[in-house]
């Protein structure tokens, strides 16, 4: 039985993945802004975090070191999308994204690493658009730029930890159907559902870092 924090997961795939681990016995930490979804689930324990906000994430790191509890594996899930013209952006919403995709993501990987068994996980996930080269849609310069940071960041993560561990990778998917891909793409059809993706989240969370550190796979069937 692991422990595995899950950021993200009131909906989509960090839900899906969070049962999924809690159905095969495993220990799951699962934090959101919204946890009504996640209460009176066996072997989840949710915690209201709000990722966007400092105190929020020290606050549930005082838990965490109350209760002793060590971490296995991160799933760096949460993600905020805002989708509109790059012209019509501006600090405002580069800040609102960026604080929940890159700097929240960074706060509570910081603070929750000395909790983090030295054969321990990060996983951070990225997207296809924040990969050099990939195809960019109009109107995600903020998301997709921000994705781009996750991926870098992970990167340098894995060089800074290489002889100390966790090891940390990053997954940059494509298409899953979710409310977040339907803000995106409003009406597009991806082939792959949440509870799809979680299985192989959960595998790769679990088994990964056995042979990779610091790379960044590519997890998608279309383009979107």
């Amino acid at each position: 039985m692991k422990t595995i924090l899950i950021t993200g997961s009131s909906s989509g795939i960090g839900r899906e993945t969070a049962i999924l681990a809690a159905k095969k016995g495993n220990k799951v930490i699962a934090i959101s802004r919204n946890i009504s979804e996640l209460n009176n689930i066996k072997n989840i324990k949710p915690f209201s975090v709000d990722l966007s906000d400092k105190k929020s994430i020290k606050d549930f790191i005082k838990k965490i070191k109350k209760n002793s509890i060590t971490i296995d594996v991160l799933i760096n899930n949460a993600g905020l999308l805002e989708k509109m013209p790059f012209s019509r952006s501006g600090f405002d919403v580069f800040e609102k994204v960026y604080r929940v995709n890159v700097f929240g993501l960074s706060e509570i990987t910081r603070l929750i690493l000395p909790f983090i068994k030295k054969n321990g996980h990060v996983v951070n996930i990225s997207s296809i658009g924040g990969v050099q080269g990939s195809q960019k849609f109009s109107g995600l310069s903020a998301y997709s730029s921000s994705k781009a940071a996750v991926i870098g960041l992970t990167e340098l993560l894995a060089e800074e930890f290489k002889d100390s561990g966790p090891a940390f990778n990053a997954l940059a998917i494509g298409s899953v159907q979710t409310e977040m891909l339907n803000k995106a793409f409003p009406g597009y059809k991806a082939n792959v559902s949440p509870g799809e993706f979680a299985s192989y989240l959960l595998e790769f969370s679990l088994n990964g870092h056995n042979l990779y550190n610091g790379k960044v796979l590519s997890v998608s069937l279309s383009t979107p």
